[in-house]
């Protein structure tokens, strides 16, 4: 993305949206002129076609704002051509995630990839969309903070220099929760905004002493660097939605089936990679060929994003297994914070019926 609330902001080399569509359309276009040629030829001989599954119901995917090994499920699902045997054609866009959000309620994108702490004030302030299964089942925001400053915990924060891209988004959300565990506020630290994001930087260069950011990029970074990295979680603290599949209800009407079968079809590709990371890699660096520049820092990453589609809960129910009473929780907070417009309820704001049930 990059975006505070989103951890699309994890370190890759950039491909345009022209790139990232480029490496989609070709192949849907020869895969609709060979289906056409066939149903011709079949149509003057009398025959009936039922056309491929690669010429299935089209979906477009809203993901982060930068192409990412992060996003390794959702290439693998479509280069190993899990998708197009479910049935469905699906297109990649990137976008930042308050705008995934308002497309995906207009039914511009059919499917998304967005914060739960984004889905809940914007139900309440009624955009039409759900969040189908979890993606991040640990929240991705955190602050770190090099191990030489000797904050290791929430209390340690008061009275330190904190970098922050903005007062907004998941990481200010995650960061307030986190202080209120120590009985701080915002007051009680020196906040510095870093509004293009360098404040993974500006900790390296001891220019703040913590920050936020995502655990899947700056603390991984700053430890390939050598540096020793202290990571402060807020899921402790409150069990907050991390992102994951968001569609309109619109679209869960209409397109129920491809829904279904995208939401299965990607657990599956995290359920793959889970358990061979360099398979996801391999995906990855395949659909955005610069990832590849760099395989050792791709692959830690990608390492640490596996990690957080793990909880508790997932071990037990599987992956994309929504936390009912960690959203009842999150409504409340974001609530308190003054984030939500009207009251809403976990029913609408959670279809949890596409998770596949083993």
């Amino acid at each position: 993305m990059p975006s505070s609330s989103s951890p699309s902001a994890v370190s890759s080399v950039p491909a345009s949206l022209t790139e990232e569509r480029r490496i989609v359309k070709p192949r849907l276009v020869r895969s609709l002129v060979a289906t056409i040629a066939v149903v011709l030829a079949a149509a003057a001989c009398g025959v009936s076609v039922t056309p491929s599954p690669s010429a299935g119901t089209p979906l477009t995917v809203g993901l982060g704002f930068l192409p990412s090994v992060q996003f390794a499920p959702f290439y693998l699902a479509d280069r190993a051509g899990y998708y197009r045997d479910a049935g469905i054609n699906v297109t990649f866009q990137n976008r930042i995630d308050p705008d995934l959000v308002t497309l995906v309620g207009q039914g511009a994108i059919d499917i998304g990839l967005a914060d739960g702490t984004s889905v809940i004030p914007a139900v309440s302030q009624g955009i039409p969309i759900r969040y189908l299964a979890t993606v991040y089942a640990t929240y991705p925001s955190i602050v770190f903070a090099k191990a030489s400053s000797g904050i290791k915990d929430a209390p340690d924060l008061e009275g330190r220099r904190l970098g922050i891209p903005g007062r907004f988004g998941s990481s200010w959300i995650m960061l307030q929760a986190l202080l209120r565990s120590a009985d701080l506020t915002p007051d009680d630290l020196e906040i510095v905004t870093y509004p293009d994001f360098g404040q993974g930087a500006a900790v390296a260069a001891d220019q703040v002493d913590a920050a936020t950011g995502f655990a899947n990029n700056e603390p991984v970074q700053l430890q390939l660097s050598g540096e020793e990295v202290n990571i402060l979680r807020v899921d402790n603290v409150i069990a907050l939605p991390g992102p994951g599949l968001i569609s309109s209800t619109t679209t869960i009407g209409s397109k129920a089936d491809a829904v279904a079968a995208f939401v299965a079809q990607t657990l599956r590709a995290m359920r793959e990679i889970a358990a061979d990371p360099d398979k996801g890699l391999d995906a990855a660096i395949a659909a955005v060929p610069e990832l590849g520049q760099n395989r050792a820092t791709q692959r830690a990453i990608l390492v640490a994003t596996i990690e957080m589609w793990q909880s508790d809960l997932t071990r037990a129910e599987g992956l994309g297994a929504v936390d009912r009473a960690g959203w009842i929780e999150s409504i409340a907070f974001l609530n308190e914070l003054g984030l939500v417009a009207k009251p809403v309820s976990i029913d609408e704001l959670v279809d949890a019926r596409f998770i596949p049930v083993d």
